[in-house]
């Protein structure tokens, strides 16, 4: 007779990739869908086409949101375990927080700068 932990092993890796493959599923049928949806939309141009590809964007956003989820729920609970722990993260320091305000600085600069170059540049 075998060990209960194996049945009980054995029902949750059967759901973590029922639920898995479910989502997987139903996420390839709505990108299908989308795909379908844009090559029926035709040109941006036309009216009320803007709204409705802004639709699309936020569902495939919604859709991307739903799959991170799911894998990262899956990996929390996978019933094989975890194949490796995360290293905790460091504290906080002043060096570490100017490196962020640098980082902050530059992008804001980067962005600066192209904004005036497209505006020049058209």
């Amino acid at each position: 007779m075998s060990d209960p932990d194996d049945a009980a092993f054995a029902a949750a890796r059967a759901r973590a990739l029922a639920v898995y493959d479910a989502i997987t599923l139903l996420m390839l049928l709505g990108i299908g869908v989308l795909i379908v949806y844009v090559l029926r939309l035709g040109p941006l141009t036309s009216p009320g086409a803007e709204s409705s590809f802004g639709y699309a964007i936020g569902l495939m956003s919604i859709m991307g949101a739903v799959l991170f989820h799911v894998v990262d729920r899956t990996y929390r609970s996978w019933p094989l375990g975890r194949r490796f722990s995360p290293t905790p993260p460091g504290p906080v320091s002043v060096a570490a927080q100017v490196r962020f305000l640098k980082v902050v600085v530059f992008v804001a600069a980067a962005a600066g700068i192209a904004y005036v170059i497209a505006g020049l540049l058209v």
